[in-house]
């Protein structure tokens, strides 16, 4: 099994972030500080920076006819996980930028995505394989 990877990322409200990755995605926290919060990311550590300002979005690719953001980040999770994931979102009523759906249908690769905005405008795709060996396939 991979280690976990650690991301730290900007937000703009410390309080909002921890509504959204502590409530809306289920995240479990961890430490803290007055500017700063530890997330278990699913089996990863994410932690929520609080800045002045954003960067903004660097731009969009096109991938299977979407405008993918750039930069983005997410995980990959199994396609139980994923189901319930898109489910607890939409429930939410989450703004998406791509809707859940299933991309490369049919091809190398075939994969359910979502991607949606944290509040501070940070970019996430979560993604499953109904096969994990599809993961890297050409």
């Amino acid at each position: 099994m991979p280690q976990p990877f650690h991301l730290a990322i900007p937000v703009d409200d410390l309080n909002k972030a921890r509504t959204f990755y502590g409530h809306t995605l289920g995240c479990e926290q961890g430490r803290s500080d007055t500017q700063w919060i530890d997330w278990n990311f699913f089996g990863h550590q994410l932690v929520t920076h609080e800045v002045e300002s954003m960067p903004g979005l660097a731009g969009e690719n096109a991938v299977d006819d979407h405008a993918v953001p750039v930069p983005h980040f997410g995980v990959v999770l199994t396609m139980p996980q994923w189901q319930s994931l898109a489910s607890r979102l939409e429930a939410a009523q989450i703004d998406f930028i791509i809707s859940p759906y299933v991309r490369f249908k049919g091809q190398p690769g075939e994969q359910a995505t979502m991607f949606f905005k944290d509040p501070a405008g940070n970019a996430l795709e979560f993604k499953a394989f109904a096969s994990p060996d599809q993961l890297f396939a050409t």
